[in-house]
């Protein structure tokens, strides 16, 4: 659904704005400072990510020790490998290695998905013994390095976070430019920004997968078609828009799928579909993946967390200060992640919730509304989430479909603020690509679950 990633950021800030509020995208925490106007992403290799393992270890783009064999005495199930990959999403480059090595995706574990247009480092697992074939593995851009044996698969959620070098292009440099930048980071460091899921999750030029997520749960299966294969948006491909309009205005299937690009294969595998079973749409969307399926209705997920955190702000909250009703996640000594503690702010506990969370050992949260929450837990963001769905139409008993079982989307929390972990500026020079322009490389990392994009946005305004 998403076509390239987006590559940059200032000239076209109206659009993206737009953009950015239809998956309820809408405040700013540093809105008080001023940001700048850059080019990001211009080559993949101005945004390079490397995840940081569990144990806290940075991977490292080239380091490569010999393979370690599977013994006759060892028990392990897994071969473990790092993953480098050169503009290629995570999912692309598991199909590949899939394919080469004639074994289902399923098969092949990763701990969380890497920007498509980056170099990026990240641990995957293969069940079984691929030692061997892993090692003469070759394929365009990507590279398998630090084979080993494991007893234990890489699984979603088993990074503590990642890395990031970001090269900003295109700057005009301004009279006390550094300064003002420097106070912003100070800012974002000590305060953070709102945790939104990003447009990758939506869709960078269609962002609709929360629209059909949300039809496939209201049972409305033909609008959930329409919306993926039909629906047009102005900041898609021409080519993309120009089949997709054709198609709204003469209903021609079989004409679809000869004009229909091949980068369009979900859509040609719904119209194939329909051409052999007219009229069932229900059979339609469930003949694509089941992750893709499970990625639709995480999609609509997490539009309603990113609804609840604006209005919040609308509502003349701070992001930053708790209200009654909030709900605090103690968080883990270890890691800092949150933690199933939680206790709900306006009460005996305010003083020491407070305290923890200047000391960074609690965060504010905010539910990820499945099967199984209970919203009388979150008294704040309940009435925020009601406002929401009743604003939008959507019924409680959306909430009620199985669904949402079969897939485990049994409810969770995730914190209303996320903070840069050492972001600091490492050069400020002439770019190379624009004349008489400044380029400005930073580096920081973030914990699993949150969005680089989404602290460029505080700096890029």
């Amino acid at each position: 659904m998403d076509e390239e990633n987006i590559t940059s950021i200032g000239s076209k800030n109206l659009s993206r704005r737009k953009i950015e509020k239809i998956v309820g995208i809408e405040v700013f925490s540093s809105s008080g400072y001023e940001g700048i106007q850059a080019v990001i992403k211009k080559r993949y290799k101005d945004f390079i990510v490397r995840e940081i393992t569990h144990s806290g270890r940075t991977l490292e783009i080239k380091e490569n020790f010999d393979p370690i064999y599977f013994s006759e005495d060892s028990k392990d199930s897994y071969t473990l490998f790092n993953l480098i990959k050169v503009n290629k999403d995570t999912f692309e480059a598991i199909r590949l290695i899939s394919k080469a090595l004639s074994i289902p995706p399923k098969s092949i574990g990763y701990a969380g998905l890497k920007d498509k247009r980056s170099i990026s480092v990240q641990m995957a697992s293969i069940r079984g013994n691929y030692v061997e074939k892993l090692k003469n593995l070759k394929l365009d851009d990507i590279y398998i390095r630090n084979i080993f044996p494991s007893k234990n698969s890489v699984k979603l959620g088993n990074n503590w976070g990642n890395h990031f070098i970001i090269t900003l292009r295109n700057i005009k440099h301004m009279p006390d430019q550094l300064k003002k930048i420097e106070d912003l980071f100070s800012y974002l460091r000590n305060h953070g920004y709102p945790n939104y899921f990003g447009l990758q999750r939506f869709g960078t030029f269609r962002p609709n997968s929360h629209l059909i997520g949300r039809f496939i749960l209201e049972n409305q299966f033909k609008k959930a078609f329409e919306e993926f294969v039909i629906k047009e948006y102005s900041t898609e491909l021409p080519q993309s828009q120009k089949v997709r309009a054709e198609l709204a205005k003469t209903g021609d299937l079989g004409k679809a799928l000869n004009s229909f690009p091949a980068g369009l294969g979900y859509e040609r595998t719904m119209i194939k579909y329909l051409l052999d079973n007219p009229g069932d749409y229900e059979g339609a969307i469930y003949h694509l993946p089941k992750y893709l399926i499970k990625l639709l209705i995480s999609s609509f997920q997490s539009y309603l967390f990113n609804k609840m955190v604006s209005l919040r702000v609308y509502q003349g909250n701070s992001l930053h200060s708790p209200v009654k009703g909030d709900v605090f996640s103690i968080l883990d000594e270890e890691d800092g992640n949150i933690t199933q503690i939680k206790h709900i702010y306006g009460g005996l506990y305010d003083e020491y919730l407070q305290e923890a969370k200047k000391l960074n050992r609690a965060k504010i949260i905010v539910p990820l509304v499945g099967y199984n929450t209970n919203l009388d837990e979150f008294p704040y963001i309940k009435t925020l989430f009601l406002d929401i769905i009743k604003n939008d139409r959507i019924s409680l008993n959306l909430f009620k479909n199985k669904l949402l079982e079969m897939y485990e989307f049994k409810g969770a929390f995730r914190p209303i603020i996320a903070k840069p972990v050492g972001l600091k500026i490492l050069e400020y020079s002439s770019d190379d690509l624009f004349p008489n322009r400044y380029k400005m490389k930073i580096e920081f990392s973030l914990q699993k679950g949150s969005y680089a994009t989404l602290l460029l946005r505080e700096i890029v305004k």
